[in-house]
């Protein structure tokens, strides 16, 4: 079992900066990390994902360049690092692990789900 507890967010003006950050227990170093967010009646999306090495990576579109993942294993946490925020990026934001990284981009793909962290982006 992994429980996933998520930080960091909050109210931002356009182009600012936030950093989330997941907090996890039990066996975090064999899990695969992603970020998926949803915001008021659309369909939860995938955001980006970490393998359990760290060393592979991988970004939608629509944050790339902006959004930098990364994980330390020792203090067992995932971190999302956004940059160049935009209104449209305003959703609940939500950690996930996945046993086997594999349809990483779909939520099915993910075992364990933390409860979300609200990031609001103001225009």
């Amino acid at each position: 079992q992994v429980q996933l507890v998520e930080s960091g967010g909050g109210l931002v003006q356009a182009g600012g900066s936030l950093r989330l950050s997941c907090a996890a227990s039990g066996p975090f170093s064999r899990f695969a990390m992603g970020w998926f967010r949803q915001a008021p009646g659309k369909e939860r999306e995938f955001v980006s994902t970490i393998d359990w090495t760290g060393d592979l990576t991988d970004y939608a579109e629509s944050v790339k360049g902006r959004f930098t993942i990364s994980r330390d294993n020792a203090k067992n946490t995932v971190y999302l690092r956004m940059n160049g925020l935009k209104p449209e990026d305003t959703a609940v934001y939500f950690c996930a692990a996945s046993k086997v990284l594999r349809q990483y981009k779909s939520v099915h793909g993910y075992d364990y789900w933390g409860q979300g962290t609200q990031v609001t982006v103001s225009s």
